[in-house]
C-alpha cells in the first residue's frame, strides 16, 4: 500500500469565529493542537495543513510544521483536501483531521489502521455511542449502519426513532464523528460530484458518498472530542486542553 496522509484543512475565514485556528489556547494556537495531536498518530506517512490564509501558513512554520496553500474559494475542508490531493500521486488514502477539532491520536490511528487493512473499503469514519440529549440536538449527527458496520444512512434527526417505551431493543444510537479517511480516488470522485438531494435536505455532505451508491465504514470508538465553533466553544476546548495537554511531541510524530 501506498502512503496516508492526514491532512488538516484550516480557513481563516469563519463566519462565527474569524481566525479560530490562530486563536491562542494554552499558550499555543488552535492549529498547533490539532496538528500535534494528528503527529502523534501511528500509522501516517505525512501530516500537512492546508490553508488560505499566509498567516495560517507562517503559524504552522513556526511550530515545525509542513503546509500547503490552496485557493480560498474551496467551498469545503473535503474541497480543499481534494485540490491538494490531485498532485499527490503517490498518496493511497488521506484522513481529514479538522482543523477546529481536538481528537485523541489514537482515533486516528484507528482510522489509519483500519484504511491499511481494509484496502477495499472507500470511506471510513468514525461514531461514538449516542447519549439522550445527543438525539435531541441536530447538530449532533446521528448514523444507522447495518450488521457489517456500514453506514444505512446519517441524519440530524434522532435514528433510529428513540421510543419512548424502550422498543428500540438492542438497536444502537450513535453519534458520528466528522473526520473521514477516504481512498485518493474516492476522495476526488466525490469532490467532482454534483450535491444530492439528501445532502441538500439534511446539510451533510457525507450523503453524497451513500447517494451515489459509495459504502461508508463506521468505526465505533469511546471517548470524547471538543470543536471550536463559536466563542462560546472556548471555555470547553480549554478545559479538554487542561485534561489531556499536549504530550510536547515533536510535530513529525511517530508514524
Amino acid at each position: 500500500m501506498r502512503r496516508i496522509v492526514g491532512a488538516i484543512p484550516a480557513r481563516y475565514g469563519s463566519t462565527r469565529l474569524p481566525g479560530k485556528p490562530l486563536l491562542r489556547l494554552h499558550g499555543r494556537p488552535m492549529i498547533e493542537h490539532v496538528y500535534r495531536r494528528t503527529a502523534e498518530a501511528r500509522g501516517l506517512d505525512r501530516v500537512v495543513v492546508l490553508t488560505d490564509d499566509q498567516r495560517i501558513g507562517e503559524a504552522v512554520t513556526a511550530f515545525g510544521g509542513e503546509w500547503e496553500m490552496t485557493p480560498a474559494e474551496c467551498a469545503s475542508g473535503t474541497d480543499r483536501i481534494a485540490h491538494a490531493a490531485r498532485g499527490w500521486d503517490d498518496v493511497d488514502a488521506v484522513i481529514n483531521v479538522q482543523g477546529d477539532w481536538l481528537i485523541a491520536p489514537d482515533h486516528i490511528t484507528r482510522l489509519a489502521h483500519h484504511l491499511r487493512e481494509h484496502p477495499g473499503d472507500p470511506v471510513a469514519t468514525l461514531a461514538v455511542p449516542a447519549s439522550r440529549g445527543d438525539l435531541e440536538t441536530p447538530s449532533a449527527v446521528k448514523v444507522v449502519c447495518d450488521r457489517r458496520g456500514y453506514a444505512l444512512y446519517f441524519s440530524r434527526a434522532a435514528i433510529p426513532y428513540p421510543r419512548a417505551d424502550g422498543g428500540d431493543g438492542a438497536a444502537r444510537h450513535l453519534k458520528h464523528w466528522g473526520i473521514y479517511g477516504y481512498r485518493r480516488e474516492t476522495l476526488l470522485e466525490l469532490a467532482a460530484a454534483a450535491p444530492t438531494p439528501l445532502e441538500q435536505a439534511e446539510s451533510l455532505e457525507q450523503l453524497r458518498a451513500l447517494e451515489n451508491g459509495i459504502p461508508i465504514h463506521v468505526l465505533v470508538v469511546q471517548g470524547q472530542a471538543a470543536s471550536l465553533d463559536t466563542p462560546e466553544d472556548v471555555a470547553g476546548v480549554e478545559a479538554a486542553l487542561a485534561g489531556n495537554p499536549l504530550t510536547g511531541a515533536a510535530p513529525g510524530g511517530n508514524r
